[in-house]
């Protein structure tokens, strides 16, 4: 694959072509030159209004089905839908079935992801068949390819085994990530325990389910000198808890579901369970702790939890609705709908390319001579409406149907590739 992409706007903070318009040549997966100005013969030629370049999106949240549930959604539909979003690289969670508890889980997702254009990275999960008890085998995961771990929605609620694996990982460098949320307190909830929880008579889940457990894993970390990462935060207290854990130099993380930060509970008032997630939708001053949050520093990734889920699961009763929301197609648009006033495309970029890639450890690249190119191309500010034909996913359990969005991928460039999307 050569290619030359002309006049677009690089965003690359860390890189010295940040912010300029450049000319990028790339041939067989490595950018061989940028400049203001290239001129170069038998090469394909890409280019399109507003133009901009980044290092390509990574979401550190996402559920491909596969294996088990691929009527939901499979890895190969699943990286369309990545593809479409923008993003060039994803994090799969471990529930699948079989659960990703094992080497043989973690070579089969990497073997059935890596014809993609997409990089399919594996997060296996933190105890066995994520029932919260015994640890996996970590060490010999990660040599097999796990990038993380995690129970994901099964927040890990022994105290002493979330200790005994922050203190195991600390051996190899290994990520534990945990979604805190105290299953005691959370008993069963449907949505954020509130006002309209109560007007609609649904079981609530109060912000302290995730609290009291984000004190815990902050202590966790802290005894254990060890790093730890916080997933789907969605309180305006939690974000405030973190804040000072970093202030007191405790190696803690964070990342937010793009949902959390642009919807709240008052969605929900005709029991939509389309807007069903977990966390759950919280109230505006959530929602408002949480932007400051990402404009901080606080929170370091924005996520998309892509969660597929067929229509038997979806159109049922407000209680028994699966819980999750698909996000890949959607991501951009809504940040730059929602967030755009809140954050500069640089600081998006950050939560969205960087910050994940260097929590995850994966190859830092820049847009510079020499590099690999993995790369997004994007115009930050066409709007446009998103419709079902837009979902290259297998489901369509989505509440963004004929909205209106600002900010669209164009196309990516990865393993050699290049699509436009």
């Amino acid at each position: 694959m050569n290619i030359l992409i002309k006049s677009a706007r690089v965003i690359d903070p860390n890189g010295k072509h940040h912010n300029k318009i450049r000319d990028i040549l790339i041939k067989n997966g490595i950018i061989k030159k940028v400049a203001a100005k290239i001129k170069e013969a038998k090469v394909k030629i890409y280019e399109a209004k507003n133009l901009h370049i980044s290092i390509g999106w990574m979401d550190m949240h996402a559920n491909f089905r596969d294996p088990g549930f691929e009527y939901k959604e499979d890895i190969n539909s699943g990286c369309r839908a990545a593809a479409k979003g923008g993003f060039t690289g994803v994090l799969l969670m471990p529930k699948n079935n079989p659960i990703t508890d094992n080497n043989a889980q973690v070579e089969y997702i990497h073997s059935k992801g890596k014809e993609n254009i997409v990089s399919v990275h594996a997060a296996g999960s933190l105890t066995k068949a994520m029932q919260g008890k015994d640890m996996v085998e970590m060490y010999d995961m990660k040599n097999a390819g796990a990038t993380a771990f995690t129970d994901d929605k099964n927040s890990v609620q022994q105290n002493d085994v979330l200790k005994s694996a922050l203190l195991y990982a600390k051996d190899f460098d290994g990520l534990i990530m945990n979604y805190p949320n105290d299953s005691s307190i959370a008993n069963g909830g449907q949505i954020h325990e509130g006002t309209i929880s109560t007007a609609l008579g649904l079981k609530g889940i109060p912000a302290m389910a995730e609290e009291i457990m984000i004190d815990r894993d902050i202590s966790l970390c802290q005894y254990t000198d060890s790093k730890l990462h916080l997933s789907y935060i969605s309180t305006k207290n939690s974000v405030s808890k973190i804040k000072k854990a970093k202030k007191q130099g405790i190696n803690i993380s964070a990342d937010v579901a793009l949902h959390n930060i642009i919807l709240t509970d008052e969605q929900i008032t005709h029991f939509d369970t389309r807007y069903k997630v977990l966390p759950p939708l919280r109230s505006q001053s959530d929602c408002t702790a949480l932007i400051k949050g990402l404009k901080e520093g606080t929170i370091d990734v924005i996520c998309t939890d892509h969660s597929p889920e067929d229509e038997e699961n979806k159109k049922t009763e407000f209680d028994n609705a699966a819980f999750g929301i698909i996000g890949l197609e959607t991501a951009f648009g809504l940040i730059g709908k929602h967030l755009s006033k809140h954050l500069s495309l640089a600081e998006i970029i950050e939560k969205i390319a960087i910050n994940p890639r260097k929590l995850l450890q994966l190859e830092s690249t820049k847009i510079e001579e020499g590099d690999t190119a993995n790369l997004t191309l994007f115009n930050p500010d066409i709007e446009w409406e998103f419709q079902k034909a837009d979902i290259q996913s297998k489901s369509v359990n989505t509440p963004f149907i004929g909205e209106k969005l600002k900010g669209k991928a164009l196309a990516i460039c990865n393993k050699g590739k290049f699509l436009e999307v």
